[in-house]
């Protein structure tokens, strides 16, 4: 079920039975698309989040902590100038569409009460969040949209507020049992469940399923084919989600798969679910904070990250280019000896060779069988300078061929280490994953190092922490996030005897399992091995070569980049990543 208009209607009676009345206290704005309004009432703070991103917009009460800008925003501030201190003095749905108006009674700048009404449109990526005046002007809006992005309104400060499209939709509240037969009657032929998620604002195709099962009626059958008895009967089943809602009957849930993966929530019982696993919520706030939080987070990490994994393929595409052309190189040069060789032979056989010869039959006196060897000569060079010709190119390829093995080095360093940067950002889960990377990669010069001031530099001693598994067996596991902790880890959390596990040859997290002196099972070591695969470049893979070995045979050259470790006599594994495994392991955060 999407944030339909039914499942508003849940969310503006919660708002009413907490916020109508209470003073906006504080207004935060962590994202450039959301904002959280800490709102007193009764003795009571609620924060309410509201957020307009594409992802998930939505609105509820949040207990999530966010860190914010040390500068605010415009739009916050904004909001700030007109309705701190306000009292919210009514909140409405408008047509059932999905948008909520939330007014707030506050004094302006000439000491008078007025009304600013804060308006929140739930269209996917297209929400909004706009301010108006109480002559209907918008005074801002945390998307601007002009002409040029939409050709159907603007949303601009001083222009008048203008309602999205209604698309001639009714509201589900206010018909009649004639106006829903007109609809049926002289629709065009559809099918059923279309025909009532395109009539009436507020319906989303699962709950135009669920009411067409209520009716007994198949939702694919065409609307041309329903009798009279048909009708009232879909009619009686539509009429009663309306009853649910307008008797404030909701029972937030969130339904399970055979699977049990995450398929939809409601906010009424279906039949249409009745033989599915569900889990209840006492308000829709806890269920969408529930539902949407791994979601959200997601969605952040990867709007955070965009620059920086552009950033990284660049250079890994640049690393990619230049290994082929070294090894083109490689290839060019690979019979450099043979040109030593000829020079040689030419020397040896000077006195028998003529200036103005294009080339010279020689026996190789190096070779066992004596074998004869056709040289090109330059007819313009004596044969002394032919001989000189070819030391002087084999020298050329030879002084190549060194310069290239240290080139070849340190470009395969730089590819495996962009691999395991890129690696350590899919893993990232929360901002301060994502901070310590831009740290790494402003220290190792592929980002500028940005200036920090007093504030920034207090944020930047947060550290992130590793992920931290509990075996089966009862032994901690401790998985690198990103190359930093990849050292802490490692280099000076773990102890001798502890356990280092890493994917061979390929980019992924350093994995630790604390001994603690004791004697580590196969199961644990099994299941280390496991978090090291699935943590990896390789985690979609089968069989991935995954190295062990005691701790106190792992160390770190001089110079060696974030993350960069060298070790010795290690035992391999070859896992298939298994996240049921994993997802059975006790997680601590």
């Amino acid at each position: 079920m999407a944030l339909d208009g039914f499942c508003l209607s849940n969310i503006i009676y919660e708002l009413k039975n907490t916020i109508l009345g209470g003073r906006v206290d504080k207004i935060y704005q962590p994202e450039k698309d959301e904002i959280i309004m800490q709102i007193r009432n009764k003795g009571n703070a609620y924060k309410l989040l509201l957020t307009a991103n594409a992802s998930s917009p939505r609105l509820n009460f949040t207990n999530i902590q966010k860190e914010n800008p040390i500068n605010a925003p415009l739009f916050c501030m904004v909001l700030r100038k007109h309705l701190s201190s306000g009292k919210i003095v009514n909140i409405t749905q408008p047509n059932f569409e999905r948008i909520v108006n939330i007014e707030v009674e506050s004094i302006n700048e000439l000491g008078d009460y007025s009304i600013k009404t804060l308006i929140f449109e739930i269209m996917g990526k297209h929400s909004n969040i706009i301010l108006i005046d109480d002559k209907n002007n918008i005074l801002e809006s945390i998307k601007h949209i002009s002409f040029d992005k939409s050709s159907v309104r603007e949303v601009l400060p001083g222009r008048q507020y203008i309602l999205p499209p209604s698309q001639d939709k009714k509201s589900p509240l206010e018909t009649n049992y004639n106006e829903f037969l007109n609809i049926i009657k002289n629709a065009i032929p559809t099918k059923t469940q279309q025909i009532i998620y395109k009539s009436y604002n507020g319906i989303s195709p699962i709950l135009a399923s669920e009411i067409c099962n209520n009716g007994a009626i198949d939702p694919s059958k065409n609307t041309s084919e329903l009798t009279d008895d048909e009708i009232n009967n879909l009619y009686k089943a539509f009429n009663n989600i309306v009853l649910l809602n307008n008797n404030t009957h909701f029972n937030p849930q969130i339904v399970y798969n055979e699977n049990n993966t995450v398929l939809d929530f409601t906010v009424f019982d279906f039949n249409i679910f009745k033989h599915l696993e569900k889990k209840y919520f006492s308000s829709i706030s806890e269920l969408l904070e529930f539902f949407y939080k791994s979601k959200d987070l997601t969605y952040r990490l990867n709007q955070k990250s965009q620059d920086l994994k552009k950033l990284i393929t660049q250079n890994i595409e640049r690393c990619a280019k230049k290994k082929e052309m070294q090894q083109k190189t490689l290839k060019d040069i690979e019979d450099r000896d043979t040109l030593k060789l000829y020079g040689e032979l030419i020397t040896a056989n000077i006195y028998a060779i003529k200036k103005g010869m294009t080339k010279v039959t020689l026996n190789n006196f190096y070779s066992e069988n004596f074998e004869e060897i056709e040289i090109r000569l330059d007819s313009n060079l004596t044969p002394a300078e032919n001989a000189q010709k070819y030391f002087k190119k084999y020298n050329k390829e030879k002084r190549t061929f060194v310069a290239l093995q240290d080139q070849i080095k340190q470009n395969n360093e730089e590819l495996l280490y962009l691999e395991s940067v890129l690696n350590s950002v899919n893993s990232c889960t929360d901002e301060q994953d994502i901070k310590e990377i831009r740290t790494e990669l402003a220290e190792q010069g592929f980002l500028k190092r940005q200036k920090n001031n007093k504030n920034n530099k207090q944020k930047s001693n947060k550290k992130s922490k590793p992920l931290h598994y509990i075996s089966t067996d009862g032994f901690h596991i401790y998985v690198g996030k990103n190359n930093t902790q990849n050292d802490e880890l490692t280099l000076r959390f773990a102890k001798p005897l502890d356990i280092w596990f890493h994917t061979k040859d390929i980019a992924g997290s350093h994995v630790i399992v604390v001994a603690d002196g004791k004697e580590i099972p196969n199961s644990t070591l099994n299941e280390a091995a496991n978090l090291a695969a699935f943590y990896s470049k390789a985690s979609n893979s089968s069989l991935v070569p995954v190295d062990y070995t005691p701790k106190k045979f792992v160390k770190k050259p001089n110079g060696a980049k974030p993350g960069m470790v060298i070790y010795e006599t290690n035992k391999t594994a070859y896992i298939t990543p298994n996240e049921e495994l994993i997802n059975a392991m006790e997680k601590i955060d």
